[in-house]
């Protein structure tokens, strides 16, 4: 399952850490757990615990985090 279709079943905090964070290519144990939970125990992790993001996952986060109006970097226009 991927980013997108989790998207709206993500809490705000775990939204917001990955807007924070759109070059992360691994997921902290943390988030991937949260990620996990929000699919219903569905995602496929490393020895870890950790979530390795694909390049689709990674797009659609930066489309979000470009989005969001305080995002650094992000003057509104």
């Amino acid at each position: 399952m991927c980013i997108s279709e989790l998207w709206d079943r993500l809490d705000s905090t775990t939204k917001n850490w990955l807007t924070d964070n759109p070059g992360c290519q691994i997921l902290p144990w943390t988030m991937s757990a949260k990620i996990s939970s929000a699919g219903g125990g569905n995602i496929d992790c490393d020895q870890h615990g950790q979530m390795v993001l694909t390049p689709e996952d990674r797009a659609f986060i930066a489309v979000k985090a470009n989005a969001t109006p305080d995002a650094p970097g992000n003057t509104g226009s």
